[in-house]
């Protein structure tokens, strides 16, 4: 498969070896039963698309929620409980927004406890910790170029062992769906409707083509859990197969064996990657300057959103609507909250992930200067307090 030129820039990008996959999910599933055994338990965020939460249960194991920074939805070691480190088999950092997790601190203690350290960088394709590029800590990382690129497809599965691609290649390979006749076509055409219709200002029209794609089907912010067909499929893990109403939401492609036109214009998406991240760092810096924000020390990151926190998120939602602004990429309530304890170990500290979650405001930073008119000009304010007076 012509995978080779899409591998190379990314291994050029992040030197490491780096493996094609036809959606950071699989990549992520691919990873997780490689370097994890069947009921593991894997330290994961709350704060996290429900889609990674389903794969982690479809590769047989158990998710246990972590406590949060409530500043940026990232993972605090600190909180975590001494007694808990030994019960791991894994920790998935998220990178929530491109927001990076603090890996250096993850992989000492990983290494320590001779468990993989696996990120997920979806939101963080040009972000970095402690210098170096988030996807360069862990055992693995997976990529989404779904994201930044905005290609709509693919992702990359980066090893830091080289010697593993032949048999992790295998195992994508193994999981790949034949092509149906004309998703290419489909592929091809998604990006024209969508702007037809968004053109056009016809914001129900949009969201109909989006679902009628299977990139838009969730009626709230979590899809519905459906807990006793969710049991019947734990009874089958690992695998996919039992899954796949889950893991195929808002991208039924996500094991597609792609076709050449695809490949071809992720090629273009990525080569113009550069030139994204320089947009959206310039933007996350006017967001982060904002009365909502509270920016870590550090260089600014090409955040994929940025987390603004507001005291009315509804509200600040709803005004930005008035204005065609769309706010996506919702995690709330935190996934324990949502799959309760009978499918996730919950946070040892849920507070922080709760409020954040029902304050964050992922804002595109390529529309930071008409969010911030929109907001200011709606009286939106700062959220108050946090948990334990943060």
């Amino acid at each position: 498969m012509a995978y080779e030129e899409l591998e190379a820039s990314m291994r050029e990008r992040l030197g490491r070896e780096c493996l094609y996959v036809p959606s950071c999910r699989l990549g992520l599933y691919v990873a997780l039963r490689h370097w994890c055994p069947p009921g593991g338990r894997v330290l994961m965020s709350p704060v996290n698309d429900d889609v990674i939460f389903f794969v982690v249960l479809a590769a047989g194991l158990r998710p246990v929620q972590a406590p949060l920074d409530p500043h940026d939805g990232s993972i605090d070691p600190a909180a975590v409980p001494d007694e808990l480190w030994p019960q791991l088999s894994a920790v998935l950092t998220t990178n929530l927004y491109g927001n990076p997790d603090p890996a250096p601190e993850l992989a000492a203690k990983c290494g320590k406890l001779g468990i993989p350290l696996i990120e997920d960088a979806a939101h963080a394709i040009g972000s970095e910790a402690a210098g170096r590029k988030v996807g360069t800590f862990g055992q693995a990382s997976v990529f989404s170029l779904s994201k930044h690129t905005a290609a709509k497809a693919g992702g990359f599965l980066a090893i830091a062992d080289e010697g593993l691609r032949e048999a992790l290649a295998k195992t994508r390979d193994a999981l790949l769906a034949p092509r149906r006749p004309g998703a290419e076509l489909a592929y091809r055409a998604r990006p024209y409707a969508e702007a037809t219709v968004r053109g056009l200002r016809l914001a129900p029209a949009a969201w109909a083509v989006l679902r009628m794609l299977g990139q838009q089907e969730r009626e709230d912010i979590r899809m519905p859990l459906r807990p006793g067909e969710l049991r019947r499929a734990i009874e089958s893990a690992p695998g996919l197969t039992p899954f796949h109403s889950w893991a195929r939401v808002d991208m039924h492609d996500y094991r597609a064996t792609p076709g050449r036109g695809r490949l071809a214009r992720i090629q273009r998406k990525l080569g113009k990657l550069d030139a994204v991240l320089d947009a959206h760092r310039r933007g996350t810096g006017q967001l982060l300057a904002t009365e909502w924000a509270r920016p870590k020390p550090g260089p600014v990151q090409p955040l994929f959103r940025v987390p603004l926190l507001v005291e009315d998120r509804d509200a600040a939602r709803a005004a930005l609507a008035r204005e065609r602004i769309t706010v996506g990429y919702l995690y709330d309530p935190p996934l324990d909250d949502y799959a309760g304890e009978a499918f996730t170990d919950p946070s040892p500290a849920p507070e922080a992930g709760r409020w954040f979650a029902r304050h964050a405001l992922p804002v595109d930073p390529l529309k930071a200067a008409r969010t911030i008119e929109v907001l200011r000009a709606a009286g939106t304010r700062p959220a108050r307090g946090g948990p334990a007076g943060v």
